[in-house]
């Protein structure tokens, strides 16, 4: 739309950026049009506060994309339009029409694909009382089944968290939920992985309301909640 870009990666991914653009490049956009940079949150507050930056979009936490928004709000001239895709606690609701099997398939990729590190991964699995049993049957055996190493392996399922501080948000939550909630199950991690980089294995926990999850926990672990099917009106309003 011939809008200029100063596109800035997080810290912890430059390298997924540089290719992104080298390709971008390649397919023709000029250099001058899509300038990249690389630095922490320093180097996006520098952007967010230079009054020649006229639009800005954003993916991340819910805490940053407020900081931003205040930040625009503070400068002068005319009003900055902000985009910023954020976090959110997503949901699937599956009833008794299901076919279970192809609901487990779907509940794997997006609960523990990326090891949950997607903004659009599932968090909470509404299912209804009828078919639960049957489900979380299903879903214990399949976890059992999800190999955790070297994302380059064919083999592998799933790979490791983006860092040790994601790693230890993860288990934070982990830690609580063995105190609040009832372990579905865990997928199995070696020590031999573990070993090897931030691996997280992932885990289902059955959980009674949603309120229990007052933030997103970027990392592979599902809550299951089971309604009624004279609630759903109550599961949606919940959501």
């Amino acid at each position: 739309a011939g809008n200029c870009v100063v596109a800035k990666p997080a810290e912890q991914t430059p390298r997924i950026a540089r290719r992104a653009a080298e390709i971008l490049y390649a397919a023709g956009i000029p250099r001058q049009a899509l300038q990249l940079i690389y630095g922490d949150g320093k180097a996006g507050a520098a952007l967010v506060e230079d009054e020649r930056i006229s639009g800005i979009v954003f993916t991340g936490s819910v805490e940053t994309a407020r900081s931003i928004h205040r930040t625009l709000a503070a400068r002068q001239g005319p009003i900055v339009p902000l985009i910023a895709e954020t976090g959110g606690i997503n949901c699937m609701v599956v009833d008794s029409s299901a076919l279970l099997e192809q609901a487990v398939d779907d509940i794997l990729l997006s609960a523990f694909g990326s090891a949950g590190q997607r903004c659009s991964a599932l968090r909470v699995l509404y299912v209804q009382q009828d078919i639960a049993d049957t489900l979380i049957a299903l879903l214990e055996g399949a976890m059992q089944e999800l190999v955790l190493d070297d994302p380059s392996n064919f083999s592998t399922d799933i790979g490791p968290v983006i860092s040790a501080e994601a790693r230890k948000n993860v288990h934070r939550h982990i830690e609580r939920m063995q105190k609040e909630a009832k372990l579905i199950a865990a997928a199995p991690l070696s020590p031999s992985v573990a070993a090897s980089g931030h691996f997280v294995a992932p885990r289902a926990f059955e959980i009674k309301t949603i309120r229990q999850l007052p933030d997103e926990v970027f990392g592979p672990i599902l809550h299951v909640i089971r309604f009624s099917a004279s609630k759903l009106e109550q599961v949606a309003a919940d959501i």
